[in-house]
């Protein structure tokens, strides 16, 4: 019999309400939910085919254990058994930092990552924590912690509200918004420009947003910092600098900022930068002298050699034109979960054993990986625990990471497929599907544009012999704190909502009374898993029942009545509220950033190489490595291509269709050339997440259309200095037709 479900989409930050038909356990047919808060019916394509990756036929439904070479099934006690014997002679013979963890991106879509990743890399004790943040965001991460005292601190275009957004390096029509969690974000930006607004992006190519756009221009790959620097230098020199009133007295370092970017003029940028300085100047009025808006930069602005002084010029300029924390600026969302206030951030507080990358919120570098693999020594990485991860293709410098991994003594991959990192593990372990978990967008509500809270149960009961993600996890914990298999998980998630509630119960800024923690967790009665500390988490948030005090306030068995969502209302100014520095203050002018303005005075004068340099892009079927294996998304053109301006084409004697070989320093890969006049001259674009056909991938359908691995191509030496981030744009390529 045909069912009807709702539930959260779990594949990109958009958060979209979807209508589930369900057949047994077959989804027959997906539907935007019209009566969902937030998203009000909005479907993508990658959502539409919900049900074809829940039905994908290579997904795992038991354990895998390497026997004899090869990758063969195995029971749940098998596994476990072998990962702890495996696990103990290494840690006992070599210590904790010889384990690395890696943490790909769909654990933030999903409760067990968000949830109970963290009491495993604790239980690991190590230091070699990794995940596929510093391959994309980590720059912002650490900008808004040296700026707001709170590496989560991020604020986010008010673009329901806004009559001017400025977009660096984001493609948002493509992707669905990155930090920045607003579904239909098409819909949106058509709406701002309906209602008068102005869309102006700032791209080396044309990309689906930028053709809608208001304004297009073209800049050089890497070059926002001068730019953004530019902005603030006419500002000043204009006297058009103005904070927004609430801010006074919230705000340090300001005179020292303007006076710092005094020399960055649009006319000593404009030829470096690709726009011309009258231009950058109208730009800044504009910024200036609009009563509300703002600034976003995304992945093209944070992959670069300047991703952090790039990410803390965005908030700079939202700052100095009076956009900051104001309606219709760039402003913090509110989540209805509580989240724990956080010391004045602080990173570097161990660097890579090999590298010497720096730390940022509690990882290093995905960059420092290889090394740390490679070099010997005491701290050499052993052993491998990949959670929801593919750093084979994610990564810099991917071949030799594939051939580390390769020789490493122990991987372990929590992984549904066998993919190009998971084909070298001597443990796989399949958590359960979308439809078999229990959904809460915790990290998306801290990015989104409005505030709202949406939970979704499981759609169908899990098969008694198959364990939630959520307790693989918590059995990996316990064998990393040397409990022997079979593992108890109902004491050890038992001990992980003790210790939450522990926590709770001393925050002052939790809504718990004087409550302990035995008693928090009598109120949240019998619950257990992610639903136990949700609970708990909802409860002692700002929006909360308060264990009692509100009694109409937020609790997970209210969200459960209400399977549309709630909507706690439209974003609000919140400094002071938010900020964490040590002064109590918005620090406008890190000491770290400022001392990256003299690479970036030097990066100015040195002229630019007429060769090619390479970005990468997004499509709108695909979600990083992660859905390649759908038939109905793979199916039409080809999408992984290099895309080449016709006049660099025919300088290299290259037809469209024609394929290629691609040098950098730290590869070489051969990719058919697509020839468009969308991306500007000596730009190259190659999209990332491909590379599946590698001996040992089960993956049928990505396979057939296996890609370049774009990562090849990466230097794991070029890097953000301060953030340790790998550089994904702008690197220098050659190009030449295949023999």
């Amino acid at each position: 019999m045909t069912r009807t479900a709702i539930r959260t989409c779990p594949l990109c930050e958009a958060t979209c309400g979807l209508q589930l038909e369900v057949d047994g356990d077959r989804v027959t047919q997906v539907r935007g939910d019209r009566d969902d808060v937030f998203s009000g019916g909005y479907l993508c394509p990658k959502g539409a085919l919900f049900g074809e990756l829940e039905a994908d036929p290579d997904r795992l439904d038991a354990p895998r254990i390497r026997r004899d070479g090869k990758l063969v099934p195995a029971s749940w006690e098998e596994a476990d058994a072998e990962v702890a014997a495996r696990l103990k002679r290494i840690v006992d013979e070599h210590g904790p930092d010889a384990v690395a963890i890696y943490l790909g991106n769909p654990n933030v879509h999903n409760l067990a990552g968000q949830l109970y990743v963290r009491p495993l890399v604790k239980a690991l004790r190590t230091r070699n924590v990794y995940s596929a943040s510093s391959v994309d965001q980590l720059p912002k991460h650490v900008s808004c912690g040296w700026m707001f005292g709170d590496p989560l601190a991020i604020p986010v275009p008010d673009i329901d509200r806004t009559d001017l957004l400025v977009m660096l390096g984001a493609n948002p029509r493509v992707s669905n918004g990155s930090l920045w969690t607003a579904p239909d974000l098409p819909g949106r930006l058509s709406k701002l420009r309906k209602r008068g607004g102005r869309l102006v992006v700032i791209d080396p190519r044309r990309t689906r947003t930028a053709d809608r756009a208001d304004s297009h221009l073209p800049i050089r790959p890497g070059t926002d910092a001068l730019l953004l620097a530019a902005i603030v230098a006419t500002l000043h020199e204009e006297d058009l600098v103005r904070l927004p009133s609430h801010l006074a007295g919230h705000v340090e370092g300001v005179d020292r900022v303007l006076e710092q970017l005094a020399g960055f003029t649009p006319e000593s940028v404009a030829a470096r930068c690709g726009i011309d300085a009258a231009t950058i100047r109208q730009l800044a009025r504009d910024l200036a002298a609009t009563e509300r808006g703002c600034v976003y930069g995304r992945l093209g602005t944070t992959t670069t050699s300047f991703g952090t002084l790039t990410s803390w010029l965005v908030d700079v300029v939202n700052l100095v034109t009076g956009n900051l924390d104001v309606p219709g600026g760039s402003m913090f969302p509110k989540p209805a979960h509580h989240r724990a206030r956080r010391r004045p951030f602080r990173m570097a507080r161990w660097h890579s054993r090999a590298s010497g990358l720096p730390e940022a919120i509690g990882e290093l570098p995905a960059a420092a990986l290889v090394d740390e693999m490679e070099t010997p020594g005491d701290g050499q990485v052993r052993a491998l625990i990949t959670i929801a991860g593919n750093p084979v293709l994610s990564t810099p410098d991917s071949e030799r990471l594939d051939a580390a991994i390769a020789g490493l003594d122990l991987v372990v991959s929590v992984d549904p497929y066998v993919t190009a990192t998971s084909r070298h593990a001597d443990v796989i372990l399949p958590p359960p599907s979308a439809l078999y978990r229990s959904h809460l967008d915790l990290a998306f509500a801290g990015f989104s544009v409005r505030n709202v809270v949406n939970y979704s149960p499981a759609v169908l009961p899990l098969p008694e012999d198959r364990p939630d993600e959520w307790e693989i996890l918590l059995r990996l914990a316990s064998i990393a704190l040397g409990a022997a298999p079979p593992i108890d998980v109902t004491a050890a998630d038992t001990f992980v909502a003790h210790q939450l509630a522990e926590s709770l119960a001393i925050d002052p800024d939790a809504r718990t009374g004087e409550l302990d923690a035995t008693e928090l967790l009598a109120e949240v009665g019998d619950r257990h898993g992610p639903e136990r500390l949700l609970d708990l988490l909802l409860r002692a948030g700002p929006y909360g029942e308060g264990f009692g005090a509100e009694p109409d306030g937020l609790t997970l068995a209210r969200l459960e009545a209400q399977p549309h969502g709630i909507d706690l209302g439209a974003l609000e100014p919140r400094i002071p509220e938010v900020l964490r520095t040590a002064s109590g203050k918005v620090e406008a002018a890190p000491g770290e950033v400022l001392a990256e303005l003299t690479r970036l005075r030097e990066f100015l004068a040195t002229p630019p190489s007429d060769g090619l340099v390479l970005i990468g892009r997004r499509h709108l079927r695909t979600n990083n490595s992660w859905s390649h294996n759908v038939a109905g998304l793979a199916k039409g053109q080809q999408l992984c291509t290099l895309l080449l301006h016709p006049d660099d084409a025919a300088q290299r004697g290259l037809l469209d269709g024609e394929v290629a070989r691609v040098r950098s320093a730290a590869g070489e890969v051969t990719v058919p050339i697509e020839v468009s006049e969308e991306i500007r001259r000596g730009v190259a674009s190659l999209p990332h997440g491909f590379g599946h056909d590698l001996d040992g991938v089960e993956l049928s359908i990505a396979r057939q259309n296996g890609g370049t691995n774009s990562n090849v191509l990466t230097d794991r030496h070029d890097v953000d200095p301060l953030s340790g981030t790998a550089v994904l744009n702008g690197i220098p390529i050659e190009v030449a037709a295949v023999g």
